[in-house]
C-alpha cells in the first residue's frame, strides 16, 4: 500500500487542496517503491504539480502537433567537416520550447515516449529525406530511442514503415540507444537488433561507459558505434583518471572495429585529447549547439 497524508486544519480547511496534498504524498510513496506513508510538504506538492503540467503540456503536445526537432552536427575530428547530425526533441508551449530533461522522464513514466519516439523518427526521416533531395551532400541522421518505444510490440514494423514511407537511404540512419535498455532480457534484444540491421540502419550505443553492460555482450551486439558520455570528456586535460577511461574506450571501440563519437565537447584542450586518441567524431557546444533544420546547410557551408 501507498499512503498519503495530508492534516486539517494544520495545511488547509478546503477538502480539495487536502486532498491534492495527500494525493502527491501517496504518488511519492509509489515511486520510492511503496508499502510505507508520507506526510505532504510543500516540496512534494510541488514536485507533483510540475509533474501534473508538464503531463498535461505532453498530452496537449502531441494532440496539436507540437514537437519540434533541432540538429546538432556531428563532426569528422580530423577534417572539421560535418558528417552527421543529432536530432533532438524540444516540446513548443504557447510561451517558450521545453527541453527534453523536462519532459521526458514523465512521457517515459506515463508511456506518452512511445507516441512521441515515433513521431520523432518519422520527421528525422522526412528531414533526412528533404536534405538528400536538395542535392546537398549527403549527411548521416541520427535519432534517439527510448526504452520503451524499443519494447513495444509494434517497434520494429514501426521502424520499417517510416523507412519505406520516407524512402530514405537507410545506410544514412542511426538509431542510438543507451546501455541500460540492453540490460534486461538481453538475448532477445540482440535479435530485435539484428532485425533492425536487416533493415539497413546503423545502431549506436548511447552513453558509453556509465551503464553496466557486460564486455561479452558488447563483441555480439550488432552496432556501429560508440558515444563517450561527457562525463568522460569534460576536463579531460587536467584529469588522468578520465583521460585514462575516454582512451580505453577509444581503443577498445577501434578493436571491435566500431566508431567512435565524443559528446559535450566545450574546450579546445578536450578536442586535442580526443584527436591524439583517435576518436573519429564529436558533438558539443565548441562548434555548435542544436539548431532549427533551416540552419544546418548554413554551418555545413
Amino acid at each position: 500500500a501507498s499512503i498519503g497524508i495530508a492534516t486539517y486544519p494544520a495545511e488547509s480547511e478546503d477538502l480539495e487542496t487536502l486532498l491534492k496534498l495527500a494525493s502527491s504524498a501517496k504518488n511519492f510513496v509509489k515511486k520510492q517503491g511503496g508499502n510505507n506513508f508520507q506526510f505532504s510538504s510543500d516540496d512534494i506538492s510541488k514536485m507533483y504539480e510540475k509533474r501534473l503540467r508538464v503531463e498535461t503540456q505532453l498530452r496537449r503536445a502531441i494532440e496539436g502537433n507540437r514537437f519540434v526537432l533541432h540538429y546538432q552536427p556531428k563532426v569528422d575530428l580530423q577534417t572539421g567537416a560535418i558528417r552527421g547530425v543529432e536530432a533532438l526533441i524540444r516540446m513548443q508551449t504557447d510561451t517558450d520550447l521545453v527541453y527534453p530533461d523536462d519532459f521526458i522522464p514523465v512521457a517515459e513514466e506515463t508511456g506518452m515516449i512511445v507516441a512521441i519516439g515515433k513521431w520523432c523518427l518519422t520527421e528525422a526521416c522526412l528531414q533526412l529525406k528533404q536534405w538528400h533531395d536538395s542535392g546537398k551532400a549527403p549527411i548521416n541522421m541520427s535519432v534517439n530511442l527510448s526504452a520503451k518505444q524499443f519494447v513495444d510490440s509494434d517497434f520494429l514494423e514501426s521502424v520499417e514503415k517510416i523507412i519505406k514511407m520516407s524512402k530514405i537511404d537507410t545506410k544514412y540512419l542511426t538509431l542510438e540507444l543507451t546501455e541500460s535498455i540492453l540490460m534486461d532480457d538481453i538475448e532477445n534484444k540482440i535479435k530485435l537488433l539484428h532485425g533492425l540491421k536487416a533493415l539497413g540502419v546503423k545502431l549506436s550505443i548511447d552513453d558509453f561507459g556509465t551503464g553496466y553492460s557486460s564486455l561479452s555482450y558488447l563483441r555480439k551486439l550488432p552496432v556501429d558505434e560508440l558515444k563517450i558520455d561527457r562525463s568522460f570528456v569534460t576536463d579531460v586535460g587536467n584529469h588522468s583518471d578520465i583521460q585514462a577511461i575516454a582512451a580505453t574506450i577509444i581503443f577498445l571501440a577501434d578493436s571491435l572495429n566500431l566508431s567512435t563519437v565524443a559528446e559535450g565537447i566545450e574546450q579546445q584542450g578536450e578536442l586535442d585529447f580526443l584527436k591524439r586518441q583517435g576518436c573519429q567524431q564529436y558533438q558539443g557546444f565548441y562548434f555548435s549547439r542544436p539548431v532549427p533544420s533551416d540552419e544546418i546547410f548554413k554551418l555545413l557551408t
